[in-house]
């Protein structure tokens, strides 16, 4: 599964589909607009809706410790139920 990424579109990622096709690897495209359905948009979206304190926002290092801190503990303390 493929986002719109512009490396996606680039000649040289073009150029190997047909070898993955080859070796079974089915890719396809998102739709342009559908963060509901990338997996790393649904996780930063809980990260920053509901992981993170309020406090965290204090200063840019706060920030970042925070998420390192969210990050290092995925699918231990913080996890998602994806559909299936």
């Amino acid at each position: 599964m493929l986002d719109n990424a512009r490396i996606h579109h680039r000649a040289a990622f073009q150029a190997r589909l047909q070898h993955w096709e080859d070796q079974d690897v089915h890719l396809f495209y998102l739709p342009t607009y559908s963060p509901h359905l990338n997996k790393i948009e649904t996780r930063w979206r809980k990260i920053k809706y509901e992981w993170l304190r309020p406090e965290a926002y204090a200063n840019f290092k706060a920030l970042k410790t925070a998420v390192w801190h969210i990050l290092d503990r995925v699918s231990l303390q913080y996890t998602i139920q994806f559909p299936t």
